[in-house]
């Protein structure tokens, strides 16, 4: 395990979304918002922060490709629409530069007396919320694992990707647990995949996060998510501790009935690769 190439323009590395668009996905949070919108809300969050986090006085830093697979009735695809749906992957800076539109939000900021008050913002937008149909989710990782055979076999040189898969039900295209493992094992010099995985879940409940071992795990499919996720990367830990997770030396990247904090956390975390040069 290495991890510890810089990543630059000249040598970037990879951020790949890997989300559930099924038919479960409409099922409401307590909030009464879908999971579908949610998840797509806290997506389209992350890429506006990671373009922060990579631009300097000159515009954005192509540090990063980053793409979106979307798997649900409609089959596998680019999970962009629009200007950037040729392609699964794109440089940063053309994200950047093609979201489908900019809405105005509210948010509560402090008002200088100590209470809080509405605050209009402007919240850029590439990914759109769907869920219909099954939950082709083998067809899924075999995609990404071929784009990312290509981009390693392109780059080997650079920090491997880093894939995150959302899900909130069980694979109906077959067991994904070997394809999983084949696409942990594609590698540049400095290290192999690594695949984080989300469960995400409406029904209440205990939050599993980050946890060490399949045993205190409710069913066969939470253990085999948590088989399918990559050991917790060391550089990583110190977010996590920040957030007040107690990851350990066992700990899989994997989070099982996550609830709106641990959507919005395992995303933080999960974007979190150092050594921007």
């Amino acid at each position: 395990m290495s991890y510890s190439a810089e990543i630059s323009r000249a040598s970037p590395s990879v951020f790949l979304f890997i989300i559930d668009q099924s038919g479960s996905m409409d099922e409401k949070m307590p909030d009464g918002i879908s999971k579908s919108n949610f998840v797509a809300d806290v997506l389209n969050k992350t890429l506006y922060h990671l373009i922060i986090r990579c631009t300097k006085l000159e515009g954005v830093r192509n540090y990063f490709d980053v793409g979106v697979i979307a798997y649900g009735g409609t089959g596998v695809g680019a999970g962009f629409s629009g200007a950037l749906s040729g392609n699964v992957l794109h440089p940063l800076s053309a994200i950047e530069a093609s979201p489908l539109r900019v809405e105005e939000r509210t948010k509560r900021v402090p008002d200088g007396a100590g209470g809080l008050v509405d605050q209009a913002v402007k919240f850029p937008v590439w990914f759109n919320p769907v869920n219909e149909g099954g939950t082709p989710m083998c067809e899924a990782m075999r995609h990404a694992a071929e784009m990312l055979v290509q981009w390693c076999d392109s780059h080997q040189g650079s920090y491997p990707p880093t894939v995150i898969h959302v899900t909130d039900g069980q694979s109906t295209d077959g067991d994904p647990e070997g394809i999983a493992d084949a696409l942990k094992k594609i590698s540049t010099s400095d290290g192999q995949c690594l695949l984080f995985n989300l469960h995400i879940d409406a029904s209440g409940g205990d939050a599993i996060i980050f946890p060490s071992s399949e045993s205190g795990l409710p069913d066969a499919y939470s253990k085999m998510l948590f088989r399918m996720s990559s050991a917790f990367p060391p550089h990583l830990v110190k977010a996590a501790h920040d957030k007040k997770y107690n990851v350990s030396n066992e700990a899989r990247f994997f989070g099982y009935k996550a609830g709106y904090e641990g959507i919005v956390d395992f995303f933080d975390i999960g974007t979190r690769a150092s050594n921007l040069r």
